[in-house]
């Protein structure tokens, strides 16, 4: 049985996700080091996995639920998108695929002219619809009820009618190797397409995804001509990058003026 602050800790990291020491050690007036310690036990028992500043839930055969995952590293998907945004020029031609951060790009690319914005993600579409300079259009197929993504077959079809400017994906986590992984095979297949359908593709994932894993392989760093994240502790990916001439950016909060 685990010490009761490990398992509030525990219901925590479920509830939103991710755990940051700092937070933590003030909700439970203890010392930093007293969480750290926390954290590394239940790390040690395979619950958690340890990320920059704190620890998010381990990886199983299951994505973190998405309301959880909307949460986590609020504040770096916000420098990522920030940075994601000032490379993509107006009057562009872009796919916007799954996920909370490439989300978070979508709101930053409101006061843009000109785009097309083509989408697997009806909460992209959603952000971007009010907005008469952007030209929003949606993918058909399976609406995912879990967080509103749209995959199968006829996704993966109308997407092969486009030859886009910009891609932006994400990932739920990235292998020492340079493999990007996913956890729903179907995603995958979308995903695929839409890389194989652009002329730039611009990977958007946060720190957190480097400890994880993901039992479905959506490509490699190969295929990414741009990849955004607020900080890359691999330096297997760093060597990665570098050899396959991957631009690698690091968009820190504090950097960007974003407060927590």
């Amino acid at each position: 049985m685990l010490p009761s602050r490990q398992t509030t800790i525990l219901e925590i990291a479920k509830q939103r996700g991710r755990v940051l020491v700092d937070e933590l050690a003030a909700q439970f007036a203890v010392t930093p080091q007293t969480i750290r310690k926390d954290l590394n036990d239940l790390c040690d028992k395979k619950l958690m996995a340890r990320t920059h500043g704190g620890a998010i839930l381990a990886s199983g055969a299951e994505n973190v639920g998405y309301e959880a995952r909307s949460q986590i590293a609020a504040r770096e998907k916000t420098a990522i998108a920030a940075a994601v945004a000032a490379r993509i020029p107006d009057n562009a031609s872009l796919f916007i695929n799954i996920g909370t951060t490439t989300e978070a790009v979508a709101q930053a690319l409101l006061q843009h002219q000109g785009l097309m914005v083509i989408t697997n993600n009806i909460n992209v579409a959603h952000i971007m619809r009010p907005y008469p300079q952007i030209e929003v259009v949606i993918v058909g197929g399976v609406v995912r009820s879990s967080d509103g993504g749209i995959v199968g077959e006829a996704a993966i079809d109308f997407i092969r009618q486009f030859k886009v400017d910009y891609a932006i994906i994400g990932t739920s986590a990235i292998d020492e190797d340079g493999s990007l992984l996913d956890y729903d095979f179907r995603e995958v297949k979308v995903a695929q397409a839409i890389i194989a359908n652009t002329r730039h593709v611009i990977l958007a994932s946060d720190s957190t995804k480097f400890a994880r894993t993901a039992p479905v392989r959506i490509g490699s760093l190969k295929q990414i001509h741009t990849f955004v994240t607020d900080f890359c502790p691999s330096e297997p990916v760093r060597a990665f990058c570098a050899v396959n001439d991957v631009e690698l950016i690091e968009a820190l909060p504090e950097a960007a003026g974003i407060d927590s």
